[in-house]
């Protein structure tokens, strides 16, 4: 990192970017960057990209309710822009991007000041080939483009764009086990209990886990899933879970606060992930933060997170078969169940804090710096 010299002034750093709720993936990351970075001594100001509407009412006005949100924010990104040295944008795909992204960097443009592209959509892919030609001259206005796994560096690369790696924060002080783990010997006389953190939609196949439980059931009968999420699908997997006789043995939780989610992570003996589409997922590594062993999907950028019967065990996405079968091996292997837990344990201290802070505190450097 620069050395500041004793004349320069402390770092002023705006954030835009989405707050929980809903709790995905991007918003409780950037409630914990600015939190962690002004427990630092940062002086951090904050635009949030999905400010609730103002009055309330106008949220029930579809075609206007878009104007009492996007003037506000712009005129918000406007005056952070002469305030702050440097911004840090929480970026995704699609709609979010024209709305909510590209404005920053042309305005941060227009006003000198230094935009740090922080890509995070898990669909960047599908959306660069649709696009791309509409993305690319705003990509090029920023200073830097920042992504949190080695999957999305190589699509940008793919598409002439050079990008840093810098992973997502776990807070490795609330996500730790809640004793100390050293086997996988589970209790045969109460149920082999499965969690699944992801929202009720479409792309998280929640639908297939489901599936996979009742195959598995065959042969574990204590076998027990817990879905924390809200979201359009529930109703739909709720008839799934009637269909398929699984009343006893299936509950959905609904969405959880900070507190009842590490709760929720110790009490498991498995994390299901069964989505179709994803990046970075915090949950995966949430789970092996608490000693939790991991079943999830290959797609997007698990496979650059998570090694195959060393960190977790993957099955190929919508393959109800595959992941029951490994639900059952995991039932019955504690030299599995222990090696996971472990090697989980050991693959997410890069992402604590202390590792991370580093990283993005030369980046603000550097980009601050003008080189």
């Amino acid at each position: 990192m620069r050395r500041r010299s004793s004349e320069e002034k402390p770092l002023c750093l705006g954030v835009v970017g989405p707050l929980p709720p809903p709790a995905g993936g991007m918003a409780t990351q950037t409630r914990q960057l600015v939190n962690l970075l002004r427990e630092e001594q940062l002086n951090v100001f904050l635009v949030q990209t999905n400010r609730p509407y103002r009055p309330k009412f106008v949220e029930k006005l579809r075609g206007v309710r878009a104007l009492f949100r996007l003037v506000p924010y712009l005129w918000s990104v406007w005056k952070l822009a002469g305030q702050v040295d440097v911004i840090h944008l929480m970026a995704n795909s699609g709609w979010s991007w024209q709305l909510f992204s590209a404005p920053v960097v042309w305005l941060g443009y227009l006003r000198k000041t230094p935009v740090i592209v922080n890509y995070r959509g898990g669909e960047a892919e599908k959306y660069f080939k649709q696009s791309f030609d509409h993305v690319k001259p705003t990509l090029n206005r920023a200073s830097r483009i920042v992504v949190p796994s080695d999957y999305l560096k190589n699509i940008f690369a793919d598409f002439g764009i050079d990008t840093t790696v810098i992973p997502n924060i776990i807070n490795l002080q609330r996500f730790s086990p809640i004793q100390a783990v050293d086997d996988g010997e589970l209790d045969a006389e109460r149920p082999f209990r499965l969690i699944i953190t992801r929202n009720l939609e479409p792309i998280y196949g929640i639908r297939m886990a489901i599936e996979a439980v009742a195959l598995a059931r065959r042969q574990i009968p204590k076998i027990q899933l817990s879905i924390a999420g809200s979201g359009p699908q529930k109703t739909e997997l709720e008839q799934l879970v009637k269909d398929l006789a699984l009343e006893d043995c299936v509950k959905f939780t609904g969405r959880l606060d900070a507190k009842k989610i590490v709760d929720f992570y110790h009490a498991a003996d498995v994390m299901v992930n069964p989505t179709t589409v994803d990046n970075m997922p915090n949950s995966v590594l949430e789970s092996l933060a608490c000693g939790v062993p991991v079943i999830t999907t290959n797609v997007g950028g698990i496979p650059y997170i998570v090694e195959h019967g060393s960190t977790a065990l993957m099955v190929p996405s919508g393959d109800a078969a595959a992941m029951a079968e490994e639900i059952v091996r995991l039932s019955r292997e504690e030299a599995l169940r222990s090696t996971l837990i472990n090697n989980g344990l050991e693959a997410v201290r890069p992402y604590a804090w202390p590792e991370v802070k580093q990283q993005w505190l030369a980046m603000y450097d550097l980009v601050r710096s003008g080189a």
